[in-house]
């Protein structure tokens, strides 16, 4: 009887579990929505300041910004900011792993490195393993938001503007499609020109002749910063879009595992039942052979 109840508060444990990670799977599907909705709806605004920079190129094609490669005489740069964005939270498969180790590889190329760091995962990884960090952002890998963004970008721009960095780097999640994402480093501070050129056969006309007040490079500077915070956005709602996309994957994993788990353990309790009952049969059948002949005094 010991065994039967062993394995029936397996099963009810099992089942408790499976409650839990389908609960989160259904959670992070919900958040997963959420986040590309949100994007979206901000994307345009994003796109319209990409285009209204390639017309400032277009017009002008000698700008003069701190934001962008000169084009000649670039010099190597010798201060790198890395701002690596993990999950405040695990139970994603190998979601934080990925994004850690492609962090570690770059930055162990650069003798001069300054680490910002979104997410308690990766706060916590790098204290332990006593790797300087020059600021974390907490709370906000489960909350990505503009204001957010602008903040993270303001920081980062002081450093790049005041010159104690050269150069600002974004390592983070990227969901390609439903199953897997892949972890990217792409280079936030200085822009190349040549993503913001337009070919001539590409240029329309009425986006030519504008006049700039002050100046080209105060205008292109004024603009830069919203463009950067909503690249910072972008890689904060991708990130959370993979991080919940991971979540998912895993959770799916875990309920299909359970699900396996209590078909076996089923078997295994019908198998012992059936065992427990066949012996209360015997037993039963024993005594009331040994009854029959007790009362016929011995005899057979």
């Amino acid at each position: 009887m010991s065994n039967i109840a062993g394995i029936k508060n397996r099963i009810n444990s099992v089942k408790n579990t499976h409650k839990i990670t389908n609960a989160m799977y259904l959670i992070s599907s919900t958040k997963l929505q959420k986040a590309k909705q949100e994007l979206n709806n901000t994307r345009p605004f994003f796109e319209m300041q990409e285009h209204e920079i390639k017309r400032i190129f277009q017009t002008e094609g000698d700008v003069n910004s701190a934001y962008f490669y000169p084009k000649t005489g670039r010099k190597p740069a010798e201060t790198y900011a890395y701002l690596v964005i993990t999950a405040d939270k695990g139970l994603a498969g190998s979601y934080n792993y990925n994004v850690i180790k492609l962090a570690n590889q770059e930055m162990q190329k650069h003798k001069k490195m300054k680490l910002y760091v979104v997410g308690e995962y990766g706060r916590r990884y790098y204290m332990k393993h006593n790797i300087p960090i020059e600021q974390s952002f907490l709370y906000t890998a489960q909350n990505p938001t503009m204001h957010r963004a602008r903040e993270i970008s303001q920081i980062l721009l002081t450093e790049y503007d005041e010159g104690r960095v050269d150069e600002i780097r974004v390592i983070y999640s990227d969901m390609e499609n439903e199953l897997t994402s892949t972890v990217k480093r792409m280079k936030l501070l200085p822009f190349e020109r040549k993503p913001f050129m337009t070919p001539k056969e590409e240029m329309n006309k009425i986006d030519i002749h504008y006049k700039f007040y002050p100046s080209v490079t105060e205008v292109i500077d004024q603009v830069m910063p919203g463009y950067i915070a909503g690249f910072i956005y972008g890689a904060l709602v991708d990130s959370f879009s993979a991080e919940q996309n991971a979540r998912m994957n895993a959770m799916n994993s875990a309920n299909k595992n359970a699900q396996e788990i209590l078909a076996d353990l089923q078997v295994e309790y019908n198998s012992v039942r059936q065992s427990v009952i066949t012996q209360e049969i015997t037993e039963i059948s024993a005594g009331a052979k040994a009854q029959r002949k007790a009362r016929s005094g011995g005899r057979k």
